[in-house]
């Protein structure tokens, strides 16, 4: 079966209440469990958390421009929260707030409710925390999030269904959504055959339902899957932080830098039709995502009806924060 009918059919199963599907039989699940479990062995995983880099980026812009900030949120797992470097700058959080300043010329304030060890079940925990202040409510919304649910067997169904659901909210209170998609576990230097071969269809397919349902519900995606997986297999030692496990500063800012046209996109920032963007055109919408996830770096964005846009843009370079994170100032308090 194709990875589009794969992804569509989870997608289906999603918005109808399913939960079930499963993508591998019970002698390769015994199979996965068992490797996965040497795999975590050998992998470790950091358990320090990640730094905090919420606060606000490119202040200089506020005195030169007087325009308010733009309020970026940044949800999901230990991707999104930054786990695996030791400086905030470092945060893919803190890269895309930097960039996202330096492009709109206007102050960024970032908040980042990301949890080290979530799966797509902590979304609803995670969107009530950034929804919580109607004077304060994000702009723009990133979410990385899908890697637990696939080595927590969590049915695809249920984390694609649990994953649009907070899409969902976020759209209706105004706030645009850009989902990383589950990235490429096989590209783990640890793993081996043939668990190297079923974490990356496993999380490929995941991937591409995830982005059925998200541009179903008015968000971006943008495939992390291979995006990583060509540069960590070629340096390994430079894209992977000290636990085998989590990027290093230099794989985050590869998948950040990704990210940021998209982003920027979003809020009106970017020219859908610039140079070195690439459209792939219109197509189905399972047709698009099956593409985004066999390569990294691709956006697709609803069209219209059943259909959804293609589009592969050239990363820019990596910004570099010339200032720290500086707290945001708190807002006024309530009076009644």
């Amino acid at each position: 079966m194709s990875r589009a009918r794969v992804a569509r059919r989870i997608a289906a199963a999603a918005a109808y209440g399913g939960g079930g599907i499963g993508l591998l039989g019970g002698v390769a699940a015994v199979l996965v469990l068992t490797e996965v479990s040497l795999a975590k062995r050998v992998v470790g995983g950091s358990e320090a958390a990640p730094p905090r880099a919420d606060g606000r980026y490119g202040f200089a812009f506020a005195r030169r421009t007087g325009q308010p900030p733009l309020r970026l949120a940044f949800l999901g797992d230990s991707t999104a929260a930054g786990q695996g470097v030791h400086r905030p700058s470092q945060t893919p959080g803190a890269l895309l707030a930097s960039g996202l300043a330096a492009v709109a010329e206007r102050p960024v304030d970032l908040r980042n409710v990301a949890l080290p060890g979530a799966q797509s079940s902590d979304l609803e925990r995670q969107v009530t925390l950034v929804l919580d202040d109607p004077e304060q409510l994000p702009d723009v919304c990133v979410i990385m999030i899908g890697a637990n649910d696939v080595t927590r067997r969590m049915p695809p169904a249920q984390s694609v269904r649990l994953l649009s659901e907070a899409v969902r909210r976020l759209r209706e209170r105004g706030c645009e959504v850009v989902v990383g998609t589950c990235p490429d576990l096989g590209t783990l230097e640890p793993v081996y055959q043939p668990l190297r071969w079923i974490a990356r269809r496993l999380s490929r397919q995941l991937a591409a339902a995830q982005t059925i349902g998200v541009v179903e519900q008015g968000g971006r995606t943008v495939s992390l899957g291979d995006l990583l997986g060509p540069e960590f297999a070629a340096n390994p030692r430079e894209l992977f932080g000290p636990d085998n496990y989590h990027p290093s500063a230099e794989g985050y800012a590869t998948a950040a830098m990704a990210v940021l046209p998209t982003l920027c996109a979003s809020l009106g920032l970017w020219p859908e039709e610039a140079p070195e963007t690439r459209d792939e055109g219109i197509l189905p919408v399972a047709t698009a995502a099956a593409e985004a996830a066999a390569e990294g770096g691709t956006e697709v964005t609803a069209a219209r009806g059943p259909w959804a846009r293609l589009l592969r843009r050239h990363r820019p370079t990596e910004p570099t924060p010339t200032e720290g994170p500086v707290p945001a100032p708190s807002p006024p308090p309530v009076t009644h």
